[in-house]
This record gives C-alpha cells, sequence and structure tokens, in this order.
C-alpha cells in the first residue's frame, strides 16, 4: 500500500464493507403454510426456505495505520467480531472490500488450540502457526510460559489444555500471540478472562507491539483495558460505524449514550 497522510502507512483499509449472515432454521408459519404460500406466491424465497438474512456489518469504511492501537466498542451484537474476522480473510464481505498490508493474526478467547494436548505442546503447535520457526519457538519458549503465568501455581504447562480454567487458556492463548510483533493483530476479548496482574502485563505488551510499528485492534466490554491501551477507537452499533476518532473523545461520547 502507499503512504498515506504525512508518510503514515496504511496496514487495513476498510471500504464500505457489508457482511450479511445466512443461517439455516425451520421454515416460519404453523406446519409451514405460510412457507408454502410464499413459494406459490414467488416471494420471500430466502423465508420460505428457512434461510433467515442477518445484515451484520453495515457500510463500514476506515482505514488503519501501523503503529496504531484501535480499540473496537459497542454492544452485544454490534458487529465487533464480525469486522475483525472479515478483516482477517475468515468471513467474505456481500460487498464492499478489506485490504491488508501484511499477515493479520486473530486471536480470541476461542482461538482454536488442542484441548487434549499439553500446555507444552500447544505452545509449539501455536508459535509454528503464528509464522514461528522451531529454533525461535524453542528460544521464546520459557518467556511464552511466565509471561501466561499459569506455571505460578503447579506445573500446569506439562497438563491437557482440558484442565485449565477458560483464564489460564486465554492467557496461554494470548502469550503465544505476542510473543512476537505482528503487521496487525487483532483481540478479541482475550484480555477479559485474565487477572488483573495479567490484564496490567497484556496491556503493556500491546503498547510494546504498536511501538514495533504493527497496528493491534482490540475488542473489549473494558472501558479501562480501552483506554490504557489504544490512541484510537472505532464505535460500532448495529453494525454501523456510529464514530471513529480518538480515545477519550469517543468513550466519552459512548458513556454519554450508554451510561457505562
Amino acid at each position: 500500500m502507499a503512504d498515506g497522510p504525512c508518510g503514515r502507512v496504511p496496514t487495513v483499509v476498510a471500504d464500505d464493507v457489508h457482511i450479511v449472515y445466512r443461517v439455516r432454521g425451520a421454515a416460519s408459519g404453523r406446519g409451514g403454510a405460510t412457507a408454502a404460500l410464499s413459494r406459490m406466491l414467488g416471494r420471500g424465497r430466502d423465508e420460505a426456505r428457512g434461510v433467515r438474512t442477518v445484515h451484520a456489518v453495515r457500510g463500514v469504511s476506515f482505514t488503519a495505520y501501523r503503529g496504531e492501537a484501535i480499540g473496537l466498542i459497542g454492544s452485544n451484537g454490534s458487529g465487533k467480531s464480525t469486522l475483525l474476522r472479515a478483516i482477517a480473510g475468515l468471513l467474505p464481505t456481500e460487498r464492499g472490500r478489506v485490504y491488508t498490508d501484511g499477515a493479520p493474526t486473530l486471536l480470541g478467547v476461542n482461538a482454536a488450540l488442542m484441548s487434549d494436548l499439553t500446555g507444552e505442546r500447544n505452545v509449539v503447535l501455536g508459535g509454528l502457526a503464528a509464522g514461528m520457526s522451531r529454533r525461535r519457538v524453542r528460544e521464546r519458549y520459557q518467556d511464552i510460559v511466565d509471561f501466561s503465568g499459569i506455571n505460578e501455581k503447579g506445573d500446569f504447562i506439562s497438563l491437557p489444555m482440558r484442565t485449565y480454567s477458560s483464564g489460564m487458556g486465554a492467557r496461554l492463548r494470548f502469550s503465544i500471540a505476542a510473543a512476537e510483533s505482528h503487521d496487525v493483530l487483532m483481540i478479541d476479548e482475550a484480555l477479559a478472562t485474565g487477572d488483573r496482574r495479567f490484564r496490567i502485563r497484556s496491556e503493556e505488551r500491546i503498547r510494546e507491539l504498536r511501538e514495533q510499528a504493527g497496528t493491534v485492534f482490540l475488542v473489549s466490554h473494558s472501558l479501562d483495558s480501552v483506554r490504557d491501551t489504544c490512541d484510537r477507537v472505532l464505535w460500532l452499533e448495529r453494525g454501523v460505524l456510529t464514530m471513529d476518532g480518538p480515545t477519550e473523545r469517543v468513550l466519552a461520547a459512548y458513556e454519554a449514550e450508554t451510561g457505562a
């Protein structure tokens, strides 16, 4: 991508992005009579087939630049996680386009590690999946374990991940993903399940990643985490980008509107 204003380098461009889910379900109406009539009249084809459409993201446009940490806020179901999945290339757009410079990495609470394998083995597999070489994984292994803090009360790293609490799993996922710098790192509520000490460490690490010329997106219901970590905020409601601007200005408007 070409340089943006004042030499800033864009990493993500969302251009009038629309994302629509099509959810299959039972046909509407008792006994399907309403659906049958719709078919006869040639109306409501999706509804007649028991397919419901959800317009999750509606015409969102923005440009993210290298070195920014951007918070995504909004009520549940506002399209935050859906937008991140589209940036990561995991969801197609109905209309509009998403352009990225470099490889985007999406980290969520449910990021795919293998529950039957030990934490140790998952560190290796997760590091390889994140693009590290085997040698680099070995070099970073102890730092990852120490950062996660999961061994502070026992040798949990040698146990299967199915024995971990949700907080322990989230801490290990974040520690693996944040072990290296990223072109674009997207964090979806992964800090919400950590304890206070881990959140502080994580927020410090996010600031480091931003300073290493990457771009960080953070979806969080914790306005304090967004305030402490991000220099810019996107506020989505019902799939629409309501406001985009400096953190304090957007959070002040959001708190005034929602009473958060």
